[in-house]
C-alpha cells in the first residue's frame, strides 16, 4: 500500500471510530476541547514543528519559549483556560483546597525562579506549567466530568495512536529517528521514543478502562459498536506501546494494569480496605525480586542493562552538580547553564556526546532543580492522591481504580524517567488522578469518605459514563458540591 492511500485509509478509520464510539446521550462542555487540543501538544510535537518551521532538534515542547509561534499558542490556551475558569470560581476553589499539596508546589516552584541563574526563563516555564493544571481543572469542573475524562482520552487516543502507527509503518522521515547513540527508534507523531512511548501509556490505561466500563455494564444501546471501537483502540494503544519499546513504559502498563483489573474483583469492591493489600502486594513482589537478586534478571528482562542503559551514569554525574540541596538550581533550571559542561564531559561514553536535558528519573529531576523541599512537596502530591484515589475507589470503584492507576503508574515511570516535569503526560494525568479523584467525587475527605456509595433505585436509569449511578445521586454532599 502507498503511503497516499495508508493516509487516506487512516483518515476514514479514525473518522469511524469517532462515529462508532458517539453517545448523544452525554452532553460535555465544549471548552473539554482546551484540554484536548492541550494533550494532543504535550503528547506529540509543538506546533511549529508541525508546520516545519522549526526540527525536532532545535525545539522541544519544554524549551517552546524560544519559538514565539508555540509560545503564543501554549499562551492562548493558557488564557482561554483560566477566562473559563473564573466563571467557574467556587468549583474550582473548592478544588483547589482539597488539594493544597499542589498549590504549595507551584507556589513553591514560582519561588524559586527568584534563585535561578535564567530567571525570565525559569519564569517563562512556570508560566507553562501552570497550564497544567488549568487544563484539568477545566476538566474536573465540567457538569460531567467522568464523562468529560472519557471523551478527553478517545479524542487524544483516536487520533495520535493510529496516527502514529501510519508515521512509523508509512512515513519513516517522520516517525522513525536516531538516538544519540545511533541506534533506529521509533518515534510516531512524537520526537523520541520515551514520548512516544508514554502518551501510549497514558492513553492505554483510559481506552482500557473505557472498554471493560462498557464490557461490564447493563446492556445499552449501540454497545456493540462502541465496543468495537473501544477496542480497537485499546489494540492500537498497546502496538504503539510496542512499537516505542519502551522498557520504562511497558512494565509501568503492567503494574497499572494489574491494579484496574484487580479493583474489579468483587472481593475487592466488597472491602475497599483490600485496594491497600492489593497495591502493597504488587510493590512487595517488585521489591522481593530485587532484593533476593533477581535485579539484573529483571532489567535484562526489560532490555535494559544493567546500569539502565546509562542512567545510573547520569545519575551519578548530575548529583554532585546540585548548585544547593535543600532548595535546587531553580525551577527547570538546572539543565540551562554553564554547569553542564562538567556533566557533559562525563557522559560521553553514554550519550553520544553526552548532551541530555534531563536525569531520567522523576526524584533526582525535582532535586536538581528544588532540592529535598521540592522532593518533599512531590512526595505529598503522591501521598494526596494516593489517598484521593482510594477514597474515590470507595464510591466509584472503576473510576477510583483508573486513578490508582495513573499514581502507581507515575510512581513507577519516574524511577527511570523524568516523569514529574511540566508538560509531560504522566505528569499531566498525575495531577489528573489527585485533583479529579477529589471534585469528580466530592465529599472524600473526612468521615463521609469512609460511607459506601448509595446502591442505585431501579428508577435510575441515567447511568455515568463508568457504568455506575450518576454522580449527582451518589449523597447529598455531590448534590450540593454540583450547585457551586
Amino acid at each position: 500500500m502507498s503511503s497516499l492511500h495508508a493516509t487516506l485509509v487512516c483518515a476514514v478509520g479514525i473518522a469511524g471510530l469517532f462515529y462508532l464510539d458517539r453517545d448523544k446521550s452525554i452532553r460535555t462542555s465544549e471548552a473539554l476541547w482546551l484540554p484536548v487540543i492541550w494533550l494532543w501538544i504535550i503528547g506529540s510535537r509543538p506546533v511549529s514543528v508541525w508546520l516545519g518551521i522549526h526540527s525536532a532538534t532545535t525545539v522541544t515542547i519544554r524549551g517552546a519559549e524560544n519559538s514565539p509561534l508555540d509560545a503564543g499558542v501554549f499562551g492562548a490556551l493558557l488564557a482561554a483556560g483560566i477566562v473559563l475558569l473564573i466563571g467557574r470560581n467556587r468549583r474550582v476553589w473548592a478544588c483547589l483546597k482539597i488539594n493544597w499539596p499542589c498549590l504549595i508546589y507551584f507556589a513553591y516552584c514560582l519561588l524559586s525562579v527568584l534563585w535561578s541563574d535564567y530567571s525570565d526563563i525559569a519564569f517563562k516555564r512556570w508560566v507553562k506549567a501552570i497550564g497544567d493544571l488549568v487544563m484539568v481543572l477545566v476538566l474536573v469542573t465540567d457538569t460531567q466530568p467522568i464523562a468529560a475524562l472519557d471523551r478527553l482520552i478517545s479524542r487524544a487516543g483516536y487520533i495520535l495512536m493510529p496516527a502514529s502507527v501510519l508515521f512509523i509503518r508509512y512515513f519513516g522521515n517522520l516517525g522513525r529517528g536516531y538516538s544519540p547513540d545511533g541506534a533506529p527508534m521509533n518515534t510516531g507523531v512524537t520526537t523520541n521514543k520515551n514520548e512516544l512511548a508514554v502518551i501510549a501509556l497514558v492513553i492505554s490505561l483510559g481506552a482500557m478502562w473505557r472498554f471493560l466500563n462498557l464490557l461490564l455494564a447493563k446492556p445499552q444501546p449501540n454497545r456493540a459498536r462502541r465496543l468495537l471501537a473501544r477496542g480497537t483502540l485499546v489494540a492500537f494503544c498497546l502496538a504503539v506501546l510496542y512499537m516505542a519499546h519502551s522498557a520504562t513504559s511497558i512494565a509501568c502498563f503492567l503494574l497499572s494494569a494489574v491494579l484496574i483489573l484487580g479493583t474489579r474483583l468483587p472481593f475487592i469492591r466488597r472491602r475497599p480496605a483490600g485496594v491497600h493489600a492489593l497495591v502493597a502486594m504488587i510493590l512487595l513482589a517488585g521489591g522481593l525480586t530485587m532484593l533476593l537478586g533477581g535485579q539484573a534478571a529483571v532489567i535484562h528482562a526489560l532490555g535494559r542493562q544493567t546500569n539502565l542503559t546509562g542512567r545510573s551514569e547520569i545519575w551519578a554525574a548530575v548529583l554532585p552538580v546540585v548548585p544547593n540541596p535543600m532548595v535546587g538550581a531553580g525551577f527547570e533550571s538546572f539543565w540551562i547553564g554553564p554547569r553542564l559542561e562538567k556533566v557533559y564531559r562525563g557522559l560521553s561514553r553514554w550519550w553520544g556526546g553526552g548532551h541530555v536535558n534531563e536525569a531520567h528519573n522523576g526524584y533526582i529531576e525535582v532535586y536538581l532543580n528544588l532540592g529535598w523541599v521540592g522532593v518533599s512537596l512531590i512526595a505529598a502530591i503522591l501521598i494526596s492522591g494516593y489517598s484521593h484515589a482510594v477514597a474515590a475507589f470507595r464510591r466509584r470503584p472503576a473510576f477510583g481504580g483508573l486513578m490508582l492507576a495513573y499514581v502507581a503508574a507515575a510512581v513507577a515511570y519516574s524511577i527511570t524517567e523524568a516523569g514529574f516535569r511540566m508538560l509531560n503526560p504522566m505528569w499531566f494525568f498525575l495531577l489528573l488522578a489527585g485533583v479529579g479523584s477529589s471534585a469528580i467525587v466530592p465529599g472524600l475527605v473526612g468521615r463521609k469518605a469512609m460511607q459506601p456509595a448509595r446502591k442505585p433505585r431501579e428508577h435510575d436509569t441515567n447511568q455515568a459514563s463508568d457504568g455506575q449511578p450518576p454522580l449527582s445521586a451518589t449523597n447529598e454532599n455531590v448534590a450540593a458540591f454540583s450547585r457551586l
